[in-house]
């Protein structure tokens, strides 16, 4: 008989984990929260609009190609990618655009325009880049820690230093470049982590090698189609999914025994299903904070730092506007002042930021003829009660802030006027529809005390059957990082369970020959 297996939520964390654990023998139940597959990674289709609703940007290939490898599959069978070049352009407030690319002649002579020395400093940051971006995914985000000695081992304390993990990403920017524009040019991608470069280790320079070195791809059908070739290679492999199935509560086993078990997870509409193996991959400190019965951890999740949110337009426009690009970011006028906001004030900048995602420009099919489907993303701070938010206020504010800009630099000025219909996501959407602790749309923050062994680990502590895959257990967020999020959780369930299997199978035999 199979082993059984409940997974807890169906984002594309849940999705991998319960694909690999059936891959390998288990018998895997999915219950997700919502009518589909996918959680944050998911889509709207309205009027022939096809909106992503989180990611937009596919990146890190070959953590993708890996898992569908793991699964028994290739990724080339299932995804049509699209490399994207310029990868995208960023506009300034004083009009100032640079399209970053791979093309190495144009990004020379683009940068410098901006500063004499900037491309040399290009060249060594993004050389850099590739030094942390090759030693993280070996020696720590592509392995688990079981303890803290093997994290603060003697061979890993250098790496540390190597990886500038304890330098912060803006000020190691500037031994790079000195126009601060530049520097902002290459450290705002730490939004995609929901981070801010002022707080955020200089490790992340690794983001840039990968969009420039790895490539920014785009899925035909739009991000949501690797959901759906994950999904359905995890249904092939025997993974049942169960929709509209929000969990209440994980049990306890009643034991007598020091060894304490989950033994069911109990759902809104009163339903029970039992397993002898979970796994989490709800937001974990929701998971903590509301399914379990432990308030002390629960507690030390919520005075943890968290990711920033955003506020979302999804735009079904009735014209097009090919001048606005697949890739498209706007920064605001005071940069640290505007990433202050978000993360010590959780308001929206005075003067925000925001970018904006064109997927016909690449994908028909997103669009009906002649009309254009818009994606808005303007980073917010998350919920908070030490601040006063009016969301409703905010939201328009940040609406304004678009069609200004995207009037006066991008000649679009009747969008307005043109939109047949808005869907608005924000902070409060984020918690109420995904669970989502503080509606932060990242979930843990990733500084050096929450990253590597020191974030929460991907198996509870007491529980010794429930585990964790997802943006808040290690390694941390984004979608290939949660792909090995899942492939780190299925290699320790599995790792453990042949310890088990090792360890009663010596017992029996000093048993059965006494």
């Amino acid at each position: 008989m199979k082993p059984t297996a409940i997974v807890i939520g169906a984002g594309i964390g849940g999705i991998a984990t319960a694909a690999r654990l059936a891959k390998n023998g288990y018998d895997v139940t999915a219950l997700e929260k919502n009518e589909t597959p996918g959680g944050r990674c998911n889509q709207i289709v309205r009027d022939g609009h096809r909106f992503d609703v989180g990611p937009t940007l596919f990146l890190m290939p070959e953590v993708w190609e890996e898992t569908f490898a793991a699964l028994g599959e290739k990724m080339s069978d299932h995804l049509d990618l699209r490399r994207i070049d310029p990868t995208y352009k960023v506009h300034f407030e004083d009009g100032l655009q640079l399209s970053l690319t791979s093309n190495i002649g144009e990004m020379q002579t683009q940068l410098e325009k901006v500063e004499k020395t900037a491309f040399t400093g290009f060249l060594n940051y993004i050389a850099e880049g590739s030094k942390h971006y090759k030693l993280s995914l070996e020696k720590f985000v592509g392995r688990n820690f079981f303890n803290i000695f093997e994290y603060f081992s003697l061979a890993n304390l250098p790496l540390i230093f190597q990886l500038k993990a304890l330098e912060k990403h803006h000020r190691n920017a500037s031994r790079f470049f000195k126009d601060e524009r530049l520097k902002a040019a290459f450290t705002f991608q730490n939004m995609y982590l929901g981070l801010s470069p002022y707080d955020a280790p200089a490790t992340y320079s690794l983001l840039q090698y990968t969009e420039l070195a790895e490539g920014v791809w785009y899925p035909m059908g739009g991000m949501y189609a690797g959901i759906q070739a994950l999904t359905k290679i995890a249904e092939k492999l025997g993974v049942k999914f169960i929709y509209n199935a929000a969990v209440k509560s994980l049990n306890e086993e009643r034991s007598t025994s020091n060894v304490q078990r989950i033994r069911s997870v109990t759902l809104e509409d009163g339903r029970e299903f039992s397993a002898e193996l979970f796994v989490g991959n709800a937001d974990l400190p929701y998971i903590y904070d509301q399914l379990l019965p432990d308030r002390a951890e629960a507690e030390k999740l919520q005075n943890k730092l968290y990711t920033c949110s955003t506020i979302m337009f999804y735009w079904g426009v009735d014209k097009e506007y090919p001048q606005i690009r697949p890739h498209n970011v706007f920064l605001g006028g005071d940069y640290k002042a505007s990433f202050d906001q978000i993360f010590k004030d959780h308001t929206l900048p005075e003067v925000p930021s925001f970018y904006v995602h064109a997927p016909k420009r690449i994908d028909p099919a997103a669009a009906p003829e002649g009309q254009d489907t818009l994606y808005v993303l303007v980073p917010v701070g998350h919920l908070s009660a030490r601040t006063k938010q009016d969301w409703d206020a905010l939201v328009a504010r940040a609406r304004e802030t678009v069609f200004a800009r995207l009037a006066k630099e991008m000649g679009a000025e009747d969008l307005r006027e043109h939109i047949k219909f808005e869907i608005n996501y924000q902070p409060k959407t984020w918690k109420e529809r995904f669970n989502l602790v503080n509606g932060a749309a990242f979930g843990l923050s990733h500084n050096f005390w929450q990253v590597g062994f020191l974030r929460p680990q991907n198996r509870h502590k007491k529980y010794k059957n429930l585990y964790f895959a997802g943006a808040s257990t290690h390694p941390g967020t984004g979608l290939p990082i949660v792909l090995l999020s899942a492939r780190l959780a299925a290699e320790r369930i599995l790792k453990e369970a042949a310890s088990r299997q090792v360890e009663n199978y010596g017992w029996e035999k000093v048993t059965a020959g006494g």
